[in-house]
């Protein structure tokens, strides 16, 4: 009884010195940030993203083929492979932390053989076990454990926005790849087009109604439009490898049928008004802020370590000269003690660096809620511009298409010659291109936009989870 009131007395006197240590553990605090007061197409009503936006929202562009790829890479990508993994070490690491609060345990037996000059051979054998348990009075590893569930959720969160990116990357490519096909036949027929203009030039000459440098301008158009057709062959194939490595297989091992962008890919409805909850939909942002919530608990987990710490040391052991009566005498022993950091600049160090760390993921978290912010607004920027020339573009065709008619019609009166119709064809074609390109630009503005929003994940309250992660 004496040995322990000494003992308490001494942890008494460590508690005392431990009050001119800043021990105070932080409360957590989400990071201030920039309010979003409203957006570039804010109507006024108050939309929630799950109204709006469904998690396959990829099955609103209604093309079968999509649907098929975006399932291919969920399974084959190895990206998506990776963050799955790193959550299965987030979660192991869990199961580290936690062992930190429990006793250890070691067991070791020897045999000790000794012959001098003049003294008889002596032999000697030992088996012996010893306990220790650092006890967490004051509950610095579980602030160690509390700071690794922090990161085990910022792991899933990472998986999630990999999840959004790997399936926006595929959606936009395969737009690319389709419009590539589509920009290779409009492309075809302009080099048609132009080398039938290219023969009609070449029998004016013949008969001294245009200069030759006439045949040849028309001759250095068409070597440009096949370079440009081959450029086109060229990305479509780049694009295609791009695809190949999203879905998990290698380069050149799978080919997109060729299509046509506009029969299969459907414009989806856009949602009508913006979520409110964009920085609890977000998974980047909801990793984000669990990385400060993790640095929180870090922090105190540092700060704690400058507090005394008590241990609990058991150690039994037995000794014999003969191996037939090792087990028949055994020693036991139990010696508690209390370590005071009285002078450890290391831990006073650590707890700095800690602090600091935490500044960084705060101002991490706001740079991505900026970046967040800025995604948004210009997905809105570009869907509204794309869709304004849309309406421009339609016209244009139309008007065109009409011309196209008329000059046809011409061409059967005799009022105007081939070349007219050639040209008129030409300038058609170029517009269909545009509203091609257009067309490609709304689809990738829309999943963009879908992106930006979260693209359907459900909203996650981290101030909610700091007592779920203490559990």
């Amino acid at each position: 009884m004496r040995k322990f009131a000494v003992a308490v007395q001494a942890l008494l006197a460590a508690t005392l010195l431990g009050g001119c240590i800043d021990a105070h553990v932080p409360d957590y605090h989400r990071p201030d940030t920039p309010e979003k007061a409203s957006w570039t197409d804010h109507t006024g009503t108050s939309i929630s993203a799950a109204d709006t936006i469904e998690p396959d929202w990829w099955k609103s562009f209604q093309d079968p083929y999509l649907n098929a790829l975006i399932a291919k890479s969920i399974d084959g990508n190895f990206d998506i492979k990776i963050l799955a993994a790193r959550i299965d070490v987030a979660g192991a690491q869990i199961a580290e932390a936690k062992a930190g609060a429990l006793p250890t345990m070691d067991l070791g037996a020897g045999a000790n053989f000794q012959k001098t000059t003049g003294s008889p051979f002596s032999q000697q054998y030992n088996l012996a076990t010893q306990v220790n348990w650092d006890i967490d009075i004051w509950g610095k590893v579980e602030k160690g454990v509390q700071a690794q569930k922090a990161e085990f959720r910022a792991t899933e969160a990472d998986w999630r926005a990999g999840y959004l990116e790997l399936v926006s990357n595929v959606s936009t490519t395969y737009f690319q790849i389709l419009q590539f096909d589509d920009q290779i036949d409009e492309q075809q027929k302009m080099i048609d087009a132009n080398r039938q203009i290219l023969t009609i030039f070449e029998g004016m000459s013949a008969n001294g109604l245009i200069p030759k440098t006439q045949v040849l301008r028309q001759q250095a158009e068409i070597n440009r439009l096949t370079k440009d057709l081959l450029d086109l062959r060229r990305s479509r194939d780049l694009a295609n490898n791009a695809l190949c490595t999203l879905i998990g297989v290698p380069a050149g091992e799978y080919t997109v049928p060729a299509g046509h962008l506009q029969q299969r890919v459907q414009l989806p409805p856009v949602p009508a008004g913006l979520p409110s909850q964009l920085l609890a939909r977000r998974p980047d942002i909801v990793a984000s802020e669990l990385r400060v919530l993790e640095a929180y608990d870090l922090v105190g987990e540092a700060k704690l370590a400058q507090l005394p710490t008590v241990s609990l040391t058991a150690h039994g052991g037995t000794a014999s000269l003969a191996l037939s009566d090792l087990l028949k005498s055994f020693t036991f022993g139990l010696m508690p003690s209390i370590n005071i950091p009285i002078l450890d600049p290391g831990t006073r160090a650590h707890v700095k660096t800690t602090e600091a760390q935490a500044t960084v993921a705060e101002q991490e978290y706001r740079r991505t809620v900026m970046g967040a912010f800025e995604e948004v607004e210009s997905a809105l920027v570009n869907l509204d511009a794309h869709k304004a020339q849309r309406v421009e573009l339609l016209q244009q065709v139309d008007r065109l298409r009409i011309v196209a008619d008329q000059v046809k019609s011409q061409l059967k009166e005799g009022v105007i010659s081939q070349l007219d119709v050639f040209e008129t064809d030409r300038s058609y074609l170029e517009a269909q291109l545009d509203l091609l390109s257009n067309h490609q630009q709304i689809l990738s503005d829309t999943v963009l936009l879908y992106k930006a929003l979260g693209g359907g994940w459900p909203p996650v309250d981290i101030q909610m989870q700091v007592n779920d992660v203490k559990q």
